[in-house]
């Protein structure tokens, strides 16, 4: 996974600094299309999700509370399981990206939305949507590159830490949404700094804490209480929905961005950046997911995670429609569509997160990812 600055075969090597620009128009005619053709079709699709999802775990909900009984309680896991992971994937996770504002519902608007994470979603939409997606693949700059415990990189120096990234990364993809929850605080490099008594990160700790508090109440505390004698059993049902919601949403988000064919990217290749750069870097920074239309309803549409970073605040159940066409510009301009199945790009990213956990296989001094590198553009000349 080296950068593709240190690549012999640069993968974008044969494109001029004029190709990319019109490579950026003709995309940005493609999001044009999309956002002069949204009505009240993408409105009722989002409606009725969030309508189908909140059914479906109020009546999951109601037969764990006869979870005692063994057929109760594998329905009940199966269905409150399914909804923790559209009202992660398909739901919060696209109406906090904004994409759903233009419906102008106060009901299902980013300002207005929290979902079942324990990521309050301001900081959430902070990490995410303002640095993840501006620096997709950015060594250095995007830290859902290895979420900070990982190596994702050979040019990255190798440390025996390095050895326990296989375990680190089960352990994160099982609690997911508190490794989420760490990682928006930047607890890590908070601590470590010495920053735990500043008044911006205690606040932002407390608004962790208090959504935490809310979860654990709602989940462990509340519904187990009224399922009476079934207490237990319904407490280990709605532990197992979690992470079954939380081992799911982490092999969706690591098949998006670490599958072979991904690239990253210099932090110094990205000064001056202009829209078609960015654009490319989304393209070659990105992968999908084949698969049924079920499919790429679990994961949000981020089975289409090339044209989710293209355009993040285009309406999910437009990715399909537009794929054509965004694969056709990867042919037109000599560009690889990385896509695959999920148990493919699950084996892939995986293999990937094992090989990067030792030390590169032929002997030679790691170097910084970011020194002397060239502009995106400088590496086509």
């Amino acid at each position: 996974m080296t950068v593709i600055q240190k690549k012999p075969d640069n993968a974008i090597a044969h494109l001029t600094a004029e190709d990319i620009e019109t490579l950026g128009k003709e995309l940005d005619a493609i999001r044009d299309q999309v956002i002069a053709s949204r009505g009240e079709s993408d409105a009722a699709y989002i409606r009725k999700m969030i309508s189908r999802q909140r059914k479906l775990e109020m009546s999951s909900r109601v037969i764990l509370l006869f979870s005692i009984f063994p057929p109760a309680w594998i329905v009940g896991t199966a269905g409150l399981s399914v909804a923790k992971i559209l009202e992660n994937m398909e739901i919060g996770h696209n109406v906090l990206h904004g994409q759903w504002d233009w419906m102008r519902d106060p009901k299902i608007h980013s300002t207005t939305w929290e979902w079942d994470h324990v990521t309050p979603a301001d900081q959430w939409k902070h990490s995410h949507n303002e640095l993840h997606h501006t620096y997709t693949n950015v060594i250095g700059k995007d830290n859902d590159l290895g979420y900070g415990i990982m190596r994702v990189d050979e040019d990255q120096r190798w440390h025996p830490f390095y050895l326990g990234q296989p375990l680190y990364n089960f352990v994160n993809a099982c609690f997911f949404e508190y490794g989420i929850a760490a990682y928006d605080l930047e607890l890590g490099k908070n601590l470590r700094k010495g920053r735990h008594k500043d008044p911006v990160f205690r606040a932002r700790a407390k608004a962790v804490g208090r959504k935490i508090r809310k979860q654990v109440l709602k989940d462990y505390i509340i519904h187990p209480l009224l399922s009476g004698p079934s207490f237990l059993h319904t407490l280990a049902a709605t532990f197992t929905a979690n992470i079954v919601r939380n081992l799911w949403s982490h092999s969706v988000i690591m098949c998006g961005h670490f599958p072979e064919g991904v690239e990253t990217f210099e932090r110094r290749s990205i000064v001056g950046e202009t829209r078609g750069e960015w654009y490319l870097r989304q393209m070659l920074g990105s992968a999908n997911i084949s698969g049924s239309k079920l499919m790429h309803i679990m994961t949000g549409n981020l089975s289409f995670q090339i044209e989710h970073h293209l355009f993040p605040d285009l309406p999910s159940n437009r990715y399909q429609e537009i794929a054509p066409q965004v694969q056709a510009l990867f042919a037109k301009y000599g560009l690889k569509y990385t896509a695959g199945s999920l148990p493919r790009q699950v084996f892939s990213a995986w293999k990937k997160v094992v090989r990067l956990s030792l030390p590169n296989r032929t002997p030679k001094d790691a170097r910084r990812v970011d020194e002397g590198a060239p502009a995106l553009v400088g590496a086509s000349a």
